[in-house]
């Protein structure tokens, strides 16, 4: 068995590069970015008003001051002319500067009366003028790779962008086996149950930013596995849940070796879910999860995502991990990494921890309760309350 580092850096080495492809802001949400972004203008273009006022000379500025308003600036609309001495612009949020003015005093620190101010006696020190380019200047970056967040898009629309290269979204290809399994909806037989882990699985796949596609249940039959596979050909990476130990209905391994799998490992040190093997099939990625429900979706997490971020052009990096503190005693663990299923609260003093008693791999009840992973490395010691750990966020 190899441990969960030198997996992960077998299965980075198996995800390939991404290509890219140019889509417009509307269609960018969540997408990784794949190009710098580079402005084109500065932002705001223009000496800005920050406030409702009136733009003053920085010589008027003195309480008690009668000021004769000679125009008007609005967003969209400047004036014209030149601010000389003696003389006010009424101004709103976001509208130029007019030339020559240097502070808005704010409308609330005026009396109008016709077409003349009165400054009162309350002097601020602040301009309430937003400087040219203060945001961004033209030629600043927006550096790739990077996931684009909805105020991403606001900023590279602003900068007058309007679509950017962004990486393909990997295909990824879901396949259920075994002949105990029927979709949800259908009648089972009495030895049957139903396939649930790819549900799981694809959405998560999604949520990172893949295309998933679930494909038919392939039986415990060569031939049904070597269809099913043949129908995933052209995706990115090929999960397969199920079939992959090595009882004499796992036919994970000789059905793939036979069409020139490439094998990059089998066997994890890790609970749940040890055997899980990958590899090179044609131009895919071969990811073979276990098929108990839990040790399939855990290894999602720990193994899958990562690699479809990679696959993205994001960091090659594991899933990123929080710290609390456990509010109970948990017993040393074994030879084995241990993800246990968790449930997180909170103190004065912060984050805390808890794992289920019950960590059967077999038990989806307690996964849909858990809200992270309590991560135990090889051979941990027995930890005591109020000591730090380790968890992934679920």
């Amino acid at each position: 068995m190899i441990s969960v580092d030198e997996a992960l850096e077998r299965l980075f080495a198996l995800c390939q590069a991404p290509a890219e492809e140019r889509v417009g802001l509307r269609h960018a949400a969540g997408r990784i970015l794949a190009g710098d972004v580079v402005a084109g203008r500065d932002q705001p273009p223009f000496a800005a008003s920050a406030m409702d006022g009136y733009a003053i000379r920085e010589a008027d500025h003195i309480s008690g001051a009668r000021l004769k308003v000679i125009g008007e600036s609005a967003a969209g609309k400047g004036f014209s002319g030149v601010l000389s001495t003696g003389g006010a612009v009424r101004i709103f949020t976001g509208a130029p500067v007019p030339e020559g003015a240097e502070r808005v005093v704010l409308q609330e620190d005026v009396t109008r009366e016709a077409d003349h101010i009165l400054l009162s006696g309350r002097l601020e020190e602040g301009r309430n003028i937003r400087a040219a380019g203060q945001d961004f200047r033209a030629g600043d970056r927006i550096a790739a790779p990077r996931r684009l967040r909805p105020a991403d898009l606001a900023l590279i629309a602003a900068m007058n962008v309007p679509e950017v290269a962004v990486a393909r979204r990997p295909v990824v290809a879901f396949i259920p086996t075994g002949d105990e399994l029927v979709m949800p909806g259908e009648v089972p037989g009495p030895d049957q149950i139903i396939a649930s882990n790819s549900y799981a699985l694809a959405a998560m796949a999604e949520a990172e930013g893949a295309e998933a596609r679930m494909l038919p249940i392939a039986q415990d039959d060569a031939g049904s596995l070597r269809f099913v596979l043949e129908l995933a050909a052209d995706a990115d990476l090929i999960v397969t849940i199920g079939g992959a130990s090595v009882g004499d209905h796992d036919l994970i391994a000789p059905v793939t070796e036979a069409m020139g799998l490439e094998r990059s490992f089998y066997k994890i040190a890790i609970r749940p879910g040890k055997p899980l093997m990958a590899g090179k099939l044609g131009r895919a990625t071969l990811l073979g999860l276990p098929g108990n429900p839990v040790s399939s979706i855990v290894c999602g997490h720990v193994f899958m995502l990562p690699m479809l971020r990679a696959m993205q052009g994001l960091p090659a990096a594991a899933a990123p991990r929080l710290r609390a503190r456990l509010s109970q005693p948990v017993e040393a663990n074994g030879p084995r990494a241990h993800y246990m299923r968790a449930r997180l609260g909170g103190d004065a003093e912060g984050a805390t921890i808890a794992p289920f008693d019950r960590q059967d791999s077999a038990l989806l009840s307690v996964l849909s309760e858990a809200d992270a992973l309590l991560v135990r490395p090889v051979n941990d010691p027995a930890r005591r309350p109020g000591e730090e750990v380790d968890y992934l966020p679920l």
